[in-house]
């Protein structure tokens, strides 16, 4: 049985894998809508605009606050801003569209605020060491970056009992497909 299409909000600490398990989301199951959030981070390798992110510049991320076209936005880790195109979230919803929203704590609270029928849910890494292993694994980040996530990351964690489920990421495709059976959808075989 499947429930009504409509806005799963998916978030969770830094370095817990919500990207791998949103992309393994997007590349297995064509039923979902995976919102592109609009940052004004610059594209990391491997990365392009319109795909993983509408990348802005600080002016355009600007003029897109100031006229309310996003649905949520905050400034990450004190330094990049990121938020979520309230028209194309909205445009999904109204074709019926499944949709997953990945992003960050401060992004979720305001989406509950402005949505708070959608449905939250809570990424958690297996174990604190496993987090930490990621992000220093990815080698995206100086030390300084690094060391300001995982500070971060402490009170993210805590934030857990504010979402109405948890999908612990021990596994990829075992976490994607606990998150999309949430959504309603059926996982694939």
């Amino acid at each position: 049985m499947s429930k009504k299409p409509g806005l799963t909000v998916l978030a969770g600490p830094t370095a817990v894998g919500k990207g791998t398990v949103s992309t393994y989301i997007r590349d297995n199951y064509p039923g979902v809508w995976l919102s592109v959030s609009a940052t004004t981070r610059p594209p990391r390798p491997g990365e392009h605009d319109g795909i993983h992110y509408f990348f802005k510049s600080a002016e355009e991320f600007d003029s897109l606050i100031e006229n309310g076209e996003l649905l949520e936005w905050a400034v990450v880790h004190g330094r990049n801003r990121y938020g979520t195109l309230r028209s194309t979230v909205e445009a999904a919803i109204a074709e019926g569209r499944s949709v997953l929203l990945e992003i960050d704590l401060q992004g979720a609270r305001q989406v509950k605020e402005a949505v708070p029928d959608a449905q939250f849910v809570f990424l958690a890494p297996p174990s604190w060491d496993e987090m930490v292993r990621r992000l220093v694994g990815r080698g995206t980040e100086s030390a300084e970056e690094q060391r300001q996530r995982l500070e971060t990351a402490k009170l993210e964690l805590a934030a857990e009992p504010e979402f109405d489920h948890t999908v612990i990421n021990d596994d990829v495709r075992r976490a994607a497909d606990e998150l999309v059976s949430l959504m309603g959808l059926t996982p694939n075989p």
